[in-house]
């Protein structure tokens, strides 16, 4: 059977994300249908039995893969891979994402490899997501590698913004645990516990419709444009 736009779509977000939950595909792809887990189970089905896909029935519900994704079944790695998918859902919901790529490399291994990288709003966001706690010294380390990217001078075309301007990003990172962040870094260093919650953060309170909003940070502001 010859694929349609929305089976494309579909196969070119498992290789994107890695890996995908069946309500999370559903949510994305069969919008306004009256049953989507319905709908998203016999396309799945569908393209599963046709080669398109992979599916993991370790997990409830089902994890599917793309056709270009070499990982376990089982691996420990599928629920980093949701947590990103689950930020992915969660910035849709509240603007437009411009860009959004998954652990995106910009050297050789040992260098910075954030969780996500992603235009937001007009802003460029490093994303990392934090479902196990780091020691201090492990998440300086970490923004240490940061750190190295920025003074190597290095401007990838993807950090281009909407208005033409290719800045750092600033570097977000979600977690439940807050982290001491002692040094002081040429980018702002943020942190909240969902991406939510950091807009949420950056809110006037009483304002439920905000005008261009200013946040401090730790080594300047940051500036993001509600639309």
């Amino acid at each position: 059977m010859r694929l349609t736009k929305r089976d494309k779509a579909i196969i070119e977000d498992l290789n994107k994300f890695r890996c995908m939950d069946r309500d999370s595909i559903a949510e994305l792809h069969f919008q306004g249908l009256k049953n989507p887990s319905y709908a998203a189970n016999n396309v799945l089905l569908r393209l599963l039995r046709d080669g398109h896909i992979q599916r993991s029935t370790a997990f409830v519900p089902y994890v599917y893969f793309g056709p270009d994704v070499n990982m376990k079944k089982n691996s420990a790695k599928i629920g980093h891979f949701l947590a990103i998918l689950n930020v992915y859902k969660e910035m849709i919901k509240q603007g437009a994402v411009d860009t959004f790529l998954v652990e995106p490399k910009y050297g050789e291994k040992g260098t910075v490899e954030p969780d996500i990288f992603a235009i937001y709003r007009k802003a460029p966001f490093f994303i990392e997501v934090q479902k196990t706690i780091y020691s201090e010294k492990q998440m300086s380390e970490k923004l240490n590698r940061y750190l190295n990217l920025y003074t190597s001078n290095i401007r990838d075309d993807s950090w281009v913004t909407p208005s033409g301007k290719n800045i750092f990003p600033h570097v977000l990172i979600i977690s439940e645990q807050r982290y001491a962040v002692d040094g002081q870094y040429p980018f702002n260093v943020l942190q909240a516990q969902s991406f939510t919650h950091f807009l949420h953060t950056l809110k006037p309170k009483g304002e439920r419709v905000p005008e261009p909003i200013k946040a401090t940070t730790n080594n300047g502001t940051i500036k993001i444009t509600v639309n």
